[in-house]
């Protein structure tokens, strides 16, 4: 199991250059990525995204990259003709505007302004880049997983502990149930025969309505299902993506116990009942967290 909330951190050093790669998680219902690296790098986004969809499924991703590179690489140029064509122009009309003035513009002095010849930025990454980023990335991504994994455990200790809560709580529940129609079958006649002091009543017809309230707060399909839910979450919790599996399980759990609060017509049954609705809740936080 493996929480969606965790952070990595990744760094290739190879000769002059040194990648960084960080990667910060959180809840999210589906997989969003968002990246923030050098324009060196724009043309690589989409594979790292790919990466990034190769280890995670849900959450929102946080990606950070980062370069230097002093490698010894020759330098090019780029010279802008037609600036320095137009400093040369002003130039000779300063010139014969003002003869008087002493000429030192010189192929030197219009080399060193920045506009007319300066260093040709790289557009794109080359091989041995993208392998130091490859390798950064991969390094963020292990130890971001190695974090979500543990925190993942912590989550799913916390839930099986609560699901054993559920469980004893359901056993209370079965423990109750059979006594809930016969508890009602005395009231009824110590109600009747208090109004009826004078007159026998008709003890069939008694005994019908007695069933019919036994047949409408009848429980035993729930609790059936609630038992079989508990067992499905203990061994879907061994699992590695669980997210949306415990999520649609949690709903089916809340499900079944909001069936036997409304059919028990029984105090102690709806005590436990609330009981198991807040129990089911904290586990349906805690999923939430959970990829």
């Amino acid at each position: 199991m493996y929480s969606m909330t965790g952070y990595g951190r990744g760094v290739c050093v190879n000769g002059g250059l040194e990648v960084t790669a960080e990667i910060k998680t959180v809840n999210n219902r589906y997989l969003d990525v968002s990246i923030k690296c050098p324009r060196i790098f724009n043309a690589y986004e989409e594979v790292i995204r790919g990466k990034i969809r190769e280890k995670l499924t849900r959450g929102h991703a946080d990606v950070y990259i980062s370069y230097t590179d002093k490698r010894e690489k020759e330098k090019t140029l780029y010279l802008d003709l037609n600036t320095a064509r137009a400093y040369v122009d002003s130039a000779r009309a300063i010139k014969k505007e003002f003869p008087e003035l002493h000429d030192d513009f010189t192929v030197s002095s219009l080399m060193r302004i920045n506009d007319v010849l300066r260093p040709e930025e790289t557009s794109a990454a080359d091989d041995e880049l993208i392998s130091a980023l490859d390798n950064a990335l991969a390094d963020a991504l292990e130890k971001l997983n190695s974090m979500r994994e543990v925190e993942g455990k912590k989550l799913a200790d916390d839930m099986l502990s609560r699901v054993d809560t559920i469980e004893k709580l359901v056993a209370g529940v079965k423990e109750r149930a059979p006594l809930v129609a016969e508890e009602y079958k005395k009231r009824l006649f110590e109600k009747i025969k208090q109004y009826t002091e004078k007159v026998n009543p008709d003890e069939g017809r008694l005994l019908t309505e007695v069933a019919v309230f036994a047949d409408k707060s009848n429980i035993d399909e729930e609790l059936t299902r609630l038992g079989s839910h508990i067992s499905q979450f203990r061994e879907i919790a061994k699992e590695k993506l669980v997210g949306r599996k415990l999520d649609f399980l949690v709903q089916e759990f809340n499900r079944e116990t909001n069936t036997i609060c409304s059919k028990s017509n029984d105090l102690q049954i709806t005590r436990l009942g609330l009981q198991l609705k807040n129990e089911i809740e904290k586990i349906r936080e805690q999923v939430q967290n959970v990829e």
